[in-house]
């Protein structure tokens, strides 16, 4: 199939003084201090990890293990590791996975970045290992959302566990809500060089309950209980700490046509961010396109030295086929 390559509409980066000024007048001035809300995701970075892989097989070159290892919470997390051909030194990624999925969704996408250069962790994130959904408009939101965050650091004390993973080049890459988490990783976690935030918005606040994300199933929920539940995610949602990033570079995938992360949701992010970072809007839906995975391989060979995307990553990953609908006879 041909896709058409994207439209580009590269932002300015380095913001001049007075934009940088407005902006921080115009958004950071409503958020509250985050300073203290940083001591949320802190946890033992010295308690064992006891991690657990049990191998699955290979795709492409790539061996493919069931993983897991411990929680900050007191739970195991759950997921898959991907881990190229060769010795090594590989880039490490932790990818986080988006709302109604799970790490064994993010196989493809796993195995296209792998076969480039790295070692891929794709951890559960704490709904989806208690077989529920978000938001629940309930404490269980804040409470796994700050557990998830540390769940994510600790992927990548598990990254930096192995000696076929080189520290000085480790990524994140998030789509949806995964990306949104990836917003607030990026001003908790100073190890990491690059962020890959893909049709991310601010923040689950942002998403049902705010503007043009507001949802009926927020509206109908009794008055004490949005108040309760603002109080609790405001002070938490990750356009406060996306603004922590740098140095950590930043690279923003959107689609024109989402109807999952409208446009407007998505830019309310990329106004907050600082540093140096990139906006790239492709003429797609909230799957994106082809050539959204080209540009994240040139992205992540140019940041943290993956392989470039040659005539292999031009078709992207490998997803299965569509399910054909079931047949009848008469």
């Amino acid at each position: 199939m041909h896709h058409t390559p994207p439209t580009l509409n590269l932002l300015p980066f380095r913001r001049t003084l007075g934009l940088a000024l407005a902006l921080l007048l115009g958004v950071l001035g409503r958020a509250t201090d985050d300073a203290t809300a940083l001591a949320l995701f802190a946890y033992d970075a010295q308690a064992p990890l006891a991690v657990e892989l049990s191998a699955m097989g290979e795709d492409e070159g790539v061996r493919i293990f069931q993983a897991s290892y411990a929680s900050p919470a007191g739970s195991r997390v759950t997921g898959r590791l991907y881990v190229p051909a060769g010795p090594g030194p590989f880039a490490g990624i932790v990818y986080a996975h988006g709302t109604g999925s799970g790490a064994r969704t993010q196989g493809p996408r796993a195995v296209y970045l792998a076969r480039h250069g790295a070692v891929v962790l794709t951890p559960d994130a704490p709904y989806i290992r208690r077989g529920g959904e978000i938001p629940t408009f309930t404490a269980l939101d804040r409470a796994e959302q700050i557990q998830h965050i540390q769940e994510l650091q600790r992927g990548f004390d598990l990254l930096l566990a192995r000696a076929d993973v080189d520290p000085a080049r480790l990524a994140f890459v998030g789509r949806s809500h995964g990306g949104a988490m990836g917003a607030l990783l990026a001003g908790v976690e100073t190890r990491v060089k690059t962020y890959i935030l893909i049709v991310a918005d601010g923040g689950l606040v942002s998403h049902f309950a705010g503007g043009i994300g507001r949802t009926q199933e927020f509206d109908h929920l009794p008055p004490e209980t949005k108040a309760d539940w603002l109080t609790a995610m405001q002070p938490i949602e990750p356009w406060r700490f996306i603004h922590r990033a740098p140095p950590a570079t930043i690279f923003f995938q959107n689609g024109r046509q989402d109807d999952a992360v409208p446009p407007e949701l998505a830019q309310a992010l990329h106004t907050a961010a600082r540093g140096t970072f990139e906006v790239r809007w492709y003429d797609a839906g909230h799957r994106l396109n082809t050539q959204s995975f080209i540009d994240q391989l040139a992205w992540l060979h140019r940041e943290i030295g993956m392989k470039s995307p040659g005539p292999d990553a031009s078709t992207g990953p490998r997803f299965p086929a569509p399910a054909q609908p079931a047949t009848t006879t008469r």
